[in-house]
């Protein structure tokens, strides 16, 4: 096959319908648009707008809610934790902060801190200064021989104590 041979496939390709052109296009004077009103004219988008009926997005339930100034946080796998560390780019030596995992490029960027989460196996001895960690993340740290010290309370333990 060579450059001058190609062309797209049977029926994929279609004219542009040209409006406005002449009683004899079939699309000619008003263009498909019907006679006079609103969208007959140019520049009307009347999205969502349904004759006068109740919109669908209006009729639809609405549930849930997003919560403004809740807190976001990058999310760190033990898994991957361990990859860093064998291939070298975190240093399980000293302790591993967030600024650490952040300048390893483990993380993008911090947010409202790092969280530890469980998935995947750690076999490495780490200390790590992290915000937030899950229960089972704690616990496997520590089955590793390492530490796990959460800076910042998390929401659980704060609702615990005021009860």
């Amino acid at each position: 096959m060579k450059l001058h041979e190609l062309k797209p496939a049977e029926g994929s390709v279609h004219r542009k319908k040209r409006v406005g052109r002449g009683p004899g296009s079939g699309t000619g004077k008003t263009a498909g648009r019907g006679f006079k009103g609103q969208k007959s004219r140019s520049g009307v988008a009347i999205n969502g707008y349904e004759g006068g009926q109740m919109p669908l997005y209006q009729r639809l339930p609405k549930r849930g809610f997003n919560k403004p100034n809740r807190k976001r946080f990058a999310v760190v796998n033990l898994g991957i934790l361990q990859k860093f560390i064998d291939a070298g780019k975190i240093d399980a030596g000293g302790a591993v902060t967030e600024d650490a995992l952040v300048a390893s490029g483990l993380v993008r960027r911090k947010l409202d801190g790092v969280r530890v989460l469980a998935k995947g196996e750690l076999t490495t001895a780490v200390k790590l200064e992290v915000t937030g960690a899950s229960k089972a993340a704690i616990e496997a740290v520590e089955k590793a021989g390492g530490s796990l010290k959460v800076s910042a309370p998390r929401a659980e333990e704060t609702a615990e104590a005021a009860e």
